[in-house]
């Protein structure tokens, strides 16, 4: 059975934005770093944080805005919404990974798979 996806309201753009900005205050992301996650240039992402843009629901930079949101939210649930264990989690390499989740979260196919794995280990709790 196939499945439709969710349908886009309008306002998702600013609230995605806000989540995003809010995270990379959380976890201690440059500009430069959030800009390799989301695929936007440090201009973009810093027109994002001052609140003079916002993500686009059409874009590619929206849909990994929100497997970030998935991440952020699943290491908050996992960790008990300690944003210093999450942000060393992140930075610390990973055997099961192999490598350091921040490292891997600069692309999308690497963001998933980091989402996939902190998915997998809260389906055990």
């Amino acid at each position: 059975m196939a499945t439709r996806a969710a349908e886009v309201e309008e306002g998702d753009g600013k609230v995605l934005t806000a989540a995003i900005t809010r995270i990379a205050e959380f976890w201690g992301l440059t500009n430069a770093k959030l800009g390799a996650v989301l695929g936007l240039s440090q201009a973009t992402v810093s027109r994002l944080r001052s609140g003079r843009s916002e993500l686009d629901p059409a874009s590619k930079s929206f849909e990994a805005g929100q497997f970030l949101l998935r991440l952020f939210r699943s290491l908050d649930a996992l960790l008990g919404s300690d944003d210093l264990a999450a942000r060393a989690w992140l930075a610390t390499p990973n055997l099961d990974l192999e490598a350091r989740p921040l490292d891997l979260i600069d692309s999308f196919k690497g963001l998933m798979t980091v989402c996939d794995y902190v998915d997998a280990h809260r389906a055990r709790v």
